[in-house]
């Protein structure tokens, strides 16, 4: 037995244990040997065989679909966080993940990147600039420091100093579209999606040779040279993390090297 499978089956067991049998429509009863809801019960609200659920539970080697994932999530109830865990054991994508949590209050970003000293900025889903630092904007000088909105996209494919500043623009600009494509991998059948990418293809005959390679890359640190027209060559590490709740913001941090 794999031990995906085995944890799979126990995390549905202990998901099931923990739920009222009243508060799912089925009568609590005295008789009950069965802590939380009945195998069957749950298959009976997932639409499924009761013994091809037993079977989940059991870690057998059995293929399980994305549809009967979605309406075990559905039937269990599961959080935004238990619905990603129960796709990724089974090996799944999901069909229809759940929205994002609420907005994050006003201000959080700002205050969260100007309390940063080296160049710190925020993306968002489709690459636009959420927050940046003073640090940044010097860095970034003819784009951050002019007035918004920002797209880091946009920049490094429409505006000519990006090929100046960027250092081997052309190896740096092939691998963000590479690192675009990877981060949209959810969400490529989303209409305004498609819209920015078609676009920015119809805008930047590099950016539509480099989305057609179909290459992706995870969006990971290294060495980053610029050319700053002021302050000649700078060289940066660049780190990027991502908030938990908010998979689709990242924050990214340029450590000088020198």
């Amino acid at each position: 037995m794999s031990i995906r499978r085995k944890e799979l089956g126990d995390f549905l067991a202990s998901l099931r244990s923990k739920c009222p049998p009243a508060a799912f429509g089925f009568p609590a009863g005295i008789r009950r040997r069965t802590q939380g809801l009945r195998r069957e019960e749950v298959a009976q609200l997932a639409e499924i065989s009761p013994t091809w659920y037993t079977w989940i539970e059991q870690g057998r080697d059995i293929n399980v679909s994305s549809d009967a994932l979605d309406r075990l999530a559905r039937a269990l109830r599961m959080d935004r966080t238990q619905r990603a865990y129960l796709f990724e054991l089974a090996g799944r994508r999901d069909i229809s993940p759940l929205p994002a949590d609420p907005e994050l209050p006003d201000g959080l970003l700002d205050n969260l990147v100007q309390g940063i000293a080296m160049p710190a900025y925020v993306l968002g889903r489709y690459w636009e600039v959420l927050a940046f630092n003073p640090a940044a904007a010097a860095l970034f000088s003819g784009w951050l420091d002019q007035p918004g909105p920002h797209n880091l996209l946009e920049y490094v494919f429409l505006d000519p100093g990006a090929r100046i500043l960027v250092e081997d623009w052309e190896a740096r600009a092939r691998r963000l579209a590479a690192e675009f494509r990877a981060d949209s991998r959810s969400s490529l059948d989303d209409p305004a999606l498609e819209a920015f990418v078609a676009r920015l293809a119809a805008e930047s005959p590099d950016f539509a040779e480099f989305w057609r390679r179909h290459d992706v890359l995870e969006r990971q640190g290294g060495l980053r040279g610029f050319h700053h027209p002021q302050r000649g060559h700078l060289a940066y590490q660049q780190v990027t993390f991502r908030l938990v709740d908010h998979d689709e913001i990242k924050l990214v941090m340029l450590r000088p090297t020198t």
